[in-house]
């Protein structure tokens, strides 16, 4: 029988692994933030950053299916897949209206939600819980609005699917804006029973053991 002190370490739970596949997507879908901004800002590459912005999409829907599919779940990628998501939309929407192609009351109503919900964030910390679980229909909010902006921006391209891109891209817009407001108030709600129902943990208490 292998002691415990001179045995192998223990193999790493599923949970932690950090390579995995739909955590690449995620990692790759990252480096693209700064990348987009160049291509929307300084060289104003509006065809590669619309092809730019549907690989987004499309990664962002494939990391999640093949986490179930694969069984490749990682508390990692719970962190890690909403951030790009959040800072994708952050980057996409001030992009596009530096450029004057969303208007700015848009752009205050989708960032000022996601300041909201992070000024929340510590009554979770104090009391040593998780966040919430992401909310399905936030993600199809979030995916809602990253196709509704790439539509934009090929709606003043110079190109066939112009007057297309236009209708769809404020169709999608208009809902998915109204989506995100709604878990919005969802994630705020579950927030706030937290503070009301559970209290707070003193600093000087031992971890909670998981």
């Amino acid at each position: 029988m292998t002691s415990q002190s001179g045995g192998a370490p223990p193999a790493p739970r599923r949970e932690d692994r950090i390579l995995t596949l739909p955590n690449a997507l995620s990692a790759l879908r990252l480096i693209g933030v700064p990348v987009l901004l160049w291509l929307l800002l300084v060289v104003k590459a509006d065809g590669w950053a619309f092809a730019l912005l549907i690989a987004s999409a499309v990664t962002d829907y494939l990391d999640g299916k093949l986490a179930r599919l694969l069984d490749q779940y990682s508390r990692l990628g719970a962190l890690l897949d909403p951030f790009v998501d959040r800072l994708y939309l952050v980057a996409t929407v001030l992009g596009l209206m530096v450029r004057g192609i969303l208007p700015w009351p848009f752009v205050v109503v989708l960032i000022g939600r996601d300041l909201i919900l992070a000024a929340v964030l510590p009554i979770y910390r104090r009391r040593r819980l998780d966040p919430p679980e992401v909310i399905y229909l936030g993600k199809a909010a979030t995916f809602a609005l990253m196709s509704a902006l790439p539509w934009l921006l090929a709606g003043r391209m110079h190109w066939p699917l112009a007057g297309f891109g236009r209708a769809f891209g404020w169709a999608f817009l208009i809902w998915g804006t109204a989506v995100y407001i709604w878990t919005g108030l969802l994630y705020l709600g579950k927030a706030l029973a937290v503070a009301r129902t559970i209290p707070a943990t003193p600093r000087d208490s031992p971890q909670r053991l998981e």
